[in-house]
């Protein structure tokens, strides 16, 4: 049997030779001998066969032309092995083996001659013809011999001589033009043809062969086959029973192996089950390979095997067997340009199958994302599937929202599902998914339906106001937030400008959150005026005060018609900001205000109001009769810095020993402590009169000290601006003609140097001609700036005067 791209080459018992087709079809079929084939080769192209057979016939022939060669010798031939290019005329070559292993050639006039190659070890068990090297094994070894130079450049002797060769026949095999693989008993070497040196040559050949991996296998050696830098090896496989301890004959194996240098690694390994393997020997198996379809062929005497390097879709076969989905997808995924047979698409439809299957109902919902992609239609499918088994809610998290968009059936199914039994999971549901999946209306009517059960569901009640708000009727949403007092309301009502929808809820914000409503509405005053605002609080005071104040706060005269009013919010709700409101205020009637603050007996808020009014006198007599507080009354008289005040407050305090130490201790700075002194009755008991009496002589020693530091500091600076004066006066001034005369305004300087003139220049730095200037009088001979004195900058004397 022998192997091509295009075909199979089998040859019988019978003399016959079948070509087939990689499928087992036979398509010719050639009558060669009546007797056993022994062997077939075929060159390259696929174009010429040699035949050799067990009565000693040799025939080469074309399979597409009437070219032929007959031979029949006296003797069987084994083996024969056609030149690789015989289709080219100057490469008509083959050999045969036998007990010699001639060489036959055409030579001009188309003859063929022979000659001998080799011979004297014995019959000729294996050749392997590559380019212009031809390999073949004997009883002794191999040989290979160079077609060019005429030369055997190598010999390699067979490792096991205690096997018989017939037996245990040796395999050979090219990897490539130069490598040759010799696999013999259970040993492979790896031989490769190299050039010698010309400095070596000598007598020697061209050529020598290097031995670059040499290792042992647990098994016989059937046949070997090249793949990638990996070797195929069929192996005859003996066992031991553990019954009867007898060897007998096991299935072949199949192995790919990893060369090393002196050992291998095993890749994978596959037992083979063909027909009659108990009764078959090493000899009875072959491994042939076809190069460009990387297909392997394994004959024994009943059957042929056909093996082919497993691909991607192999590989996804044998994961899809295993239920290894994932795995399978990610295969495909990453080597989705060589797979021929699968489809990502399928695959995945296969692992949700499986997942859903399994139970496991949130993968399978999570991996549709990724399967389905942007195709609306299996996403529907899938969704029905769910809903069958019902697992709606499994898969909604994970449904397409923009692309693609279902149809708005899928959604609103999905939410009845959970409308059904999970609000929350509905309101989440409604929040997330933009509001034009589903038919708005269609939900609404569903959830109104669901609140007439169950009224006050805040969260029904809260998705309600949510769905209001996709459908744009604001007013129905505000109502809810506003009836759930949610945090949002603000929100809505600025997002979508609803002012007017609140003027009448204005009461209803205010109980909510009064801070964030006065907020707002005072930041939209244009849109709800103030007056709408105090209108609409006119029952709720309390309200009404904490949006006056908070608009008292941001503008003093904004609401100032409103200040009378404000006297008795802040009396009755917040009387700690009564007086800095009386204060801050020029809009509110006084006398309204000390009313009020008189009424609910205010001292503090009714002293400030006489003395605003200019009542000075009875807020005094105020503080000291109701307060009793010496302090704030040396305090308010401070404050009005008004000697009457003063002497009201002595008098009043004169007979009260407490109010007498206070003065004593604050007057000081502001009247004459000799005057109370003198008006205290004698043997009137003062509380710290001695320490009184420390602290104003204190007072008075650092008043002239002050005094005196202020006084050598005036003078200091005096001398210092007197002495910058005279030496700022003491320059020069610059004239030229640029300069005027500030009364007639010609130049100062007259165009005829030669001409006499006069100029006085002041230091203020205006020039007159002299003539320009009225002579002094007899009360102030001195001359003075008129410019500055009408502006009344003081005085400026003449300087400088220039004359010629």
């Amino acid at each position: 049997m022998t192997v091509h791209d295009k075909f199979l080459a089998l040859g019988t018992h019978y003399g016959k030779v079948y070509l087939l087709d990689v499928q087992g079809n036979i398509t010719q079929k050639f009558d060669v001998s009546p007797v056993k084939i022994n062997q077939i080769s075929l060159d390259e192209s696929g174009e010429h066969m040699g035949v050799c057979s067990e009565d000693g016939k040799v025939q080469v022939f074309g399979l597409y032309s009437g070219e032929e060669f007959h031979e029949t010798f006296d003797c069987p031939i084994k083996i024969i092995a056609v030149h690789p290019h015989f289709v080219r005329s100057s490469c008509k070559q083959f050999v045969t083996g036998g007990k010699k292993l001639l060489l036959f050639e055409r030579s001009w006039m188309s003859r063929w001659k022979s000659s001998v190659l080799h011979e004297g070890e014995g019959n000729i068990r294996s050749v392997k013809w590559r380019g212009h090297l031809i390999a073949w094994a004997n009883n002794m070894g191999v040989k290979i011999f160079d077609i060019t130079s005429k030369q055997r450049i190598t010999n390699v002797p067979r490792d096991d001589i205690s096997l018989r060769p017939d037996m245990y026949p040796c395999s050979l095999c090219w990897k490539d033009s130069v490598t040759l693989i010799i696999g013999w008993g259970t040993s492979v070497k790896i031989c490769s043809v190299k050039e010698r040196h010309a400095s070596e040559m000598r007598d020697l050949p061209s050529r020598y062969v290097e031995i670059v991996s040499q290792f042992e296998t647990e098994f016989y050696i059937s046949g070997l086959a090249p793949l990638c830098d990996q070797l195929v090896v069929l192996s005859y496989v003996k066992e031991v029973s553990e019954k009867t301890e007898r060897e007998y004959c096991a299935r072949p194996r199949l192995d790919i192996i990893q060369p090393l240098s002196e050992t291998c690694e095993e890749i994978s390994s596959d037992a083979l089950t063909v027909r009659g393997f108990q009764e078959n020997e090493c000899r009875d198996y072959h491994l042939e390979y076809s190069e460009g379809e990387s297909l392997f062929y394994i004959v024994s005497p009943r059957d042929v095997v056909v093996a082919k390097e497993r691909d991607q879709d192999d590989h996804i076969d044998w994961l899809l067997e295993k239920k290894k989905y994932e795995e399978a997808l990610m295969a495909a995924e990453i080597s989705q340009k060589n797979i021929k047979r699968h489809k990502i698409l399928d695959i995945g439809l296969a692992y949700i199958n499986h997942l859903v299957e399994k139970g496991e109902y949130d993968i399978a919902a999570r991996k549709c994302q990724k399967i389905l992609g942007k195709n609306a239609a299996l996403w529907e499918y899938e969704v029905y599937k769910f809903k069958e088994i019902g697992q709606l809610k499994a898969i909604s998290p994970y449904l397409p929202r923009g692309d693609p968009v279902l149809k708005p059936l899928i959604y609103e199914m999905i939410l009845h599902e959970f409308l059904e039994s999970d609000y929350e999971g509905f309101a989440t549901l409604i929040r997330e998914w933009p509001g034009d999946l589903y038919n708005n209306s269609v939900i609404v009517q569903a959830v109104r339906d669901h609140l007439k059960r169950d009224s006050q569901n805040r969260t029904l009640l809260k998705t309600l106001a949510e769905l209001y708000t996709y459908d744009k009727n604001y007013g129905n949403a505000l109502e809810i937030y506003l009836t759930l007092r949610h945090k949002d309301v603000f929100q809505l009502i600025h997002k979508h400008n609803l002012f007017s929808s609140i003027k009448d809820k204005i009461v209803l914000l205010m109980d909510f959150d009064s801070e964030k409503a006065v907020d707002m509405l005072l930041d939209n005053e244009d849109k709800i005026s103030i007056k709408k605002v105090v209108e609409e609080l006119e029952d709720r005071p309390e309200l009404q005060h904490v949006y006056l104040h908070k608009l008292f706060k941001r503008d003093h005269h904004k609401g100032q018609r409103y200040h009378e009013k404000q006297i008795s919010l802040y009396a009755e709700y917040d009387r700690p900001n009564l007086l800095p409101f009386l204060r801050d205020s020029t809009h509110c009637p006084l006398e309204k205000a000390l009313e009020i603050c008189q009424q609910r007996n205010f001292v503090e808020e009714t002293v400030y109001l006489l003395s605003r009014m200019g009542n000075s006198r009875s807020a005094l007599k105020m503080i000291m009769e109701e307060l009793h507080d010496v302090d704030k009354a040396i305090e308010f008289a401070k404050e009005q810095d008004d000697g009457e005040l003063w002497e009201d407050l002595i008098l009043y305090s004169i007979d009260k020993p407490p109010f007498i130490t206070g003065l004593l201790n604050n007057i000081g700075t502001h009247v004459d402590p000799i005057l109370l002194i003198h008006r205290i009755k004698e043997g009137m008991e003062i509380p710290n009169l001695r320490d009184s009496l420390v602290k104003i002589l204190q007072d008075y020693n650092l008043q002239i000290l002050l005094r005196e530091g202020c006084k050598k500091i005036l003078v200091a600076d005096s001398l210092s601006l007197l002495k910058k004066m005279h030496r700022t006066q003491m320059k020069g001034v610059l004239v030229d003609e640029e300069n005027i005369c500030e009364s007639c305004l010609s130049p100062i300087l007259p165009s005829d140097a030669a001409k006499p003139f006069s100029v006085l220049v002041f230091h203020c730095r205006h020039m007159f001609h002299k003539e320009c200037l009225p002579g002094p009088s007899t009360n102030s001979p001195a001359q003075f700036c008129g410019i500055c004195s009408a502006k009344h900058r003081g005085p400026g004397s003449a300087i400088l005067e220039m004359k010629k």
